[in-house]
């Protein structure tokens, strides 16, 4: 209708052979580019001297990681105007430390980067960590102070909204 080009969020996610293609290639697309940009790629550049340019990544991931759990954080802290946990933080962590070790594995072994194990394995691993760690922490500290039910109760409130002004019109 307005003959805009959107840009998707993600990119089938669940599709996600390895924690690599999970966070780099399929979800939420447009943060992942910005965070390359602007937190991985000059933290590389600051390590090459020092690590070279293939082990310069790995403390860039890191800080890649940990600004994106600094920056849910604050956005959960917006949300649910409590004392942040810190659980969001610790969700991104090991995620970061998880990519790192992925890299290191297929160093060790001298595997091509885009090497996987068989989709079925790989995929439910990778999936199955996002999911469940998750569970433990990323989605606790909005459900425990009420964000969760403050949200459906807000869709509800704008649902009947619209449904009156459409009863108006008719």
């Amino acid at each position: 209708m307005l003959r805009v080009e959107l840009e998707l969020p993600s990119d089938e996610p669940y599709l996600s052979r390895l924690m690599q293609d999970f966070w780099g290639r399929r979800w939420n697309l447009m943060a992942a580019n910005v965070l390359r940009h602007t937190i991985h790629k000059p933290v590389k550049t600051v390590f090459e001297p020092f690590l070279g340019p293939q082990c310069a990544s790995l403390p860039g991931v890191m800080a890649t990681f940990l600004v994106s759990g600094l920056m849910h954080e604050l956005l959960f802290y917006y949300i649910t105007r409590a004392a942040p946990t810190w659980e969001v933080t610790w969700f991104f962590v090991p995620h970061g430390e998880c990519l790192v070790v992925e890299f290191g594995i297929k160093r060790a072994l001298r595997l091509s980067p885009t090497w996987t194990l068989h989709w079925a394995v790989s995929g439910s691993i990778t999936v199955g960590f996002a999911i469940v760690s998750a569970s433990l922490l990323f989605f606790p500290p909005l459900m425990r102070n009420g964000a969760d039910e403050r949200a459906i109760r807000e869709f509800k409130n704008l649902m009947n909204c619209a449904i009156t002004i459409m009863g108006k019109n008719e």
